[in-house]
């Protein structure tokens, strides 16, 4: 079941251990700056020293029980069984209408304390888990329980714009996130804003520092008016037995066909 998010709160949620980071002075100026005309809840995954490990512990009186980890957690988020911090955080994740995910590029991926924050707080019953007792389609990509919210990702990067560009040595930033873009948020129905990317993160001066600061506030103050990105639905019949079907971006692989634009 979807659970609506109140209008005008947002969350913040950020992943670096050093608050006198570029990360920390941009989680502050974010969070100021929405706050002018956002409720905003917080998430510091490393000030609130968050377990990001799921353990087995985590699905509540099924603990040692044989069967599907998701599906006993789905249990468990029922029954009110779910570990008190995770209850904490999809407590802020439901009242949020706007999520930032903010974090530095490691591995070319998220820190594991925020893969861990997603493993741990995304649980069936909460964010997924639902099928549509019409068609029979489950409700993902596109639909699910977190319907109605938009996410922003906020990666600072040590690489130049063309070293993780479409053609860059690295990888392409837009592929490299695809997991958390559309594989985890637009999976539970959350709409995905383009990426904030801060590029020569490591090698900023403080001029360089503040003009990163101020292009932030001004990306934040028209947040509300801009579009989503596009990604196709699966409620919208294209991906038969789950794959795009043949006559849509033919002979393509790479991951934009999942764009309704591709």
């Amino acid at each position: 079941m979807t659970t609506e998010p109140i209008p005008g709160t947002a969350l913040w949620v950020s992943a670096h251990p050093r608050p006198a980071s570029l990360n920390g002075r941009l989680a502050a100026a974010g969070v100021e700056t929405l706050s002018a005309r956002w409720d905003v809840l917080t998430s510091d995954l490393y000030a609130q020293d968050f377990d990001p490990v799921l353990r087995g512990s985590d699905v509540g009186d099924l603990a040692g029980t044989p069967g599907n980890l998701a599906e006993q957690l789905g249990h468990a988020h029922a029954r009110g069984q779910l570990p008190a911090d995770v209850r904490a955080e999809q407590d802020k994740v439901a009242a949020a209408e706007l999520l930032v995910l903010q974090f530095p590029l490691w591995w070319y991926g998220p820190p594991a304390v925020l893969k861990g924050w997603l493993d741990r707080v995304l649980t069936a019953g909460f964010a997924f888990g639902d099928v549509d007792p019409v068609s029979g389609v489950p409700l993902r990509y596109g639909d699910g329980g977190l319907s109605g919210r938009r996410a922003l990702v906020l990666v600072t990067a040590g690489e130049d714009a063309r070293s993780i560009g479409p053609r860059g040595i690295s990888g392409d930033l837009e592929s490299l996130l695809f997991p958390l873009t559309h594989g985890t948020l637009w999976y539970v129905g959350v709409e995905v804003l383009g990426l904030h990317v801060v590029h020569d993160a490591d090698g900023l001066d403080a001029g360089g520092v503040q003009r990163e600061v101020d292009r932030l506030r001004r990306r934040l103050d028209g947040i509300t008016d801009e579009p989503a990105r596009p990604f196709r639905r699966l409620r919208d019949g294209e991906y038969p037995d789950r794959a795009l079907r043949p006559d849509l971006a033919p002979g393509r692989t790479d991951l934009a066909i999942h764009r309704a634009a591709g």
